[in-house]
């Protein structure tokens, strides 16, 4: 018997020490759309009161321009801006033998790219003063895109009306600002860019902080308490059906109507006998 109780402990210490030993963990299996040596991320836990860093914008950004570049590029704008109104100055389509029709035609052309041209030189000047708007970089570029094509207007009228040279030069000026206006769209990319990083930055740190809160306020407020059933009670007014008369108030009422007689004459006294 004790040979049968040796064998069955040697027989059961292997297993014992076997179920004692840690299991190893099986490994993950890689990404099927990933390189056979890329490593799982994993998502990291921010601590409540923490902000999670935001991948901030390389110093060198493309495009961006110091404020006094900005403002040497508008003293340039507004140089081709000088010359072009200089050529407004010496054209005189009063000469031009044209029919009626085309010289008022040309004439409301030259007053809408004057117009046009002083709505440009008011955003420039606004954004001379203020390097780092970005609505004013905008309206500026969008003014002067609508200076553009009515020089082009002017140009064609003039080489077909008085002088080839001369509205070739009409061109050269438009060609001038337009490409100084492709210099102006880089910087404004920037700008865009910086302010779609500092609202990233806002949203982030109004999650966190709501996550912050949330943390905070956990079972501080207790369980809901569930309320019984209640019949609503009204209080307006209640219409009451009107309870019927008794005998004796119908009977002082038909003596009311008689006078105070009663309804039927007494007996007399044969009757009584």
């Amino acid at each position: 018997m004790k040979v049968i109780s040796l064998a069955l402990l040697v027989a059961l210490c292997p297993l014992n020490v076997l179920g004692q030993s840690s299991p190893q963990k099986t490994p993950l299996p890689p990404h099927p759309n990933g390189p056979a040596s890329q490593e799982v991320q994993t998502e990291t836990i921010v601590p409540p009161g923490q902000t999670p860093a935001v991948p901030s914008a390389p110093a060198s950004a493309t495009g961006h321009m110091e404020p006094q570049q900005v403002k040497v590029l508008m003293h340039k704008i507004w140089l081709a801006q000088y010359r072009l109104n200089d050529l407004l100055t010496q054209v005189h389509p009063e000469k031009w033998k044209i029919p009626p029709a085309a010289r008022q035609s040309f004439d409301q052309s030259m007053e809408s790219l004057r117009k046009a041209m002083a709505g440009e030189e008011d955003w420039r000047s606004q954004f001379e003063a203020r390097p780092d708007s970005l609505y004013l970089g905008f309206q500026t570029y969008v003014a002067i895109s609508a200076v553009l094509p009515r020089v082009d207007g002017v140009a064609h009228s003039v080489s077909q009306y008085e002088n080839v040279s001369f509205g070739a030069q009409y061109s050269q000026s438009a060609n001038q600002l337009f490409d100084l206006q492709q210099l102006i769209e880089p910087h404004l990319a920037y700008l865009l860019k910086n302010q779609d990083n500092v609202l990233l930055v806002a949203q982030t740190n109004l999650a966190s902080c709501e996550n912050e809160l949330n943390f905070a306020e956990h079972d501080k407020e207790g369980r809901a308490t569930p309320m019984k059933n209640i019949a609503p009670d009204f209080k307006g007014r209640k219409r009451t059906a009107h309870a019927p008369a008794p005998v004796g108030a119908k009977a002082a009422a038909a003596k009311g109507k008689t006078g105070g007689k009663p309804a039927t004459n007494p007996p007399s006294n044969a009757q009584k006998n």
